[in-house]
């Protein structure tokens, strides 16, 4: 199968190309894509991919080939938001953002402790040389309370109502290649199935810290209408 080359906010398998960079005409080789992973409910304790970290709460309502539907109670989130072409640059810069606020970079200097997944919601640009939104975002578990305001500008606290996502698993590690391709994976899927999903934007959920070698897992959302 051959990647898509253009990407337009009516057609998301181009959008996520641009997003990406990924090579025009580039071959996918299907014997060296990642095992497609089932996920697990979680209500009650986290699932093993969680890595016993705290994680968002949802159940498995539905099951398609190769994803899950899962429904999402409501959550809080800090994020950031980065305006730029450059997917790489903007993963590094968000994630330190937040970091930086889970480790005391607030107004009370407090510790939070890290939890799964790093999500980052990404608006494409409408074309290749156009600026991408991407907004990183760490969830904040219920134990915490009311978490303290960031003192970083760029970082803002968040939540997430409650919502369905078409969830395509993966294993191994997650660059911007393997998430363009698993993405149209989970894409011509849902076309061909005739599945309604929001277009306009998608997400990506890693679980994994960059020293973990064996047994990641990484994820594609698309939310449901």
């Amino acid at each position: 199968m051959t990647a898509a080359a253009t990407f337009n906010l009516g057609d998301l398998s181009n959008q996520v190309d641009n997003v990406l960079r990924f090579e025009k005409g580039k071959e996918r080789d299907d014997k060296s894509r990642p095992q497609t992973v089932v996920s697990e409910d979680h209500l009650g304790a986290p699932p093993a991919f969680c890595n016993k970290l705290d994680c968002p709460e949802f159940k498995v309502v539905g099951h398609g080939t190769g994803y899950d539907i899962r429904e999402y109670k409501a959550s809080r989130w800090v994020s950031t938001t980065s305006i730029g072409i450059d997917y790489e640059t903007s993963q590094h810069d968000d994630f330190m953002r937040l970091f930086n606020y889970i480790s005391g970079k607030n107004e009370k200097k407090q510790k939070i402790a890290m939890t799964a997944p790093v999500i980052n919601r990404i608006v494409p640009g409408q074309g290749p040389a156009c600026a991408n939104n991407f907004t990183m975002s760490f969830f904040i578990a219920p134990k915490e309370g009311q978490p303290p305001s960031p003192s970083d500008d760029k970082v803002f606290l968040s939540r997430l109502p409650v919502f369905r996502a078409y969830v395509r698993s993966f294993t191994g590690f997650a660059n911007k290649d393997k998430f363009l391709s698993e993405a149209l994976e989970l894409t011509d899927t849902l076309r061909n199935g005739s599945i309604s999903y929001v277009e306009e934007y998608f997400y990506t959920a890693g679980y994994d810290s960059p020293f973990k070698l064996f047994n990641r897992h990484n994820e594609i959302w698309f939310i449901a209408k």
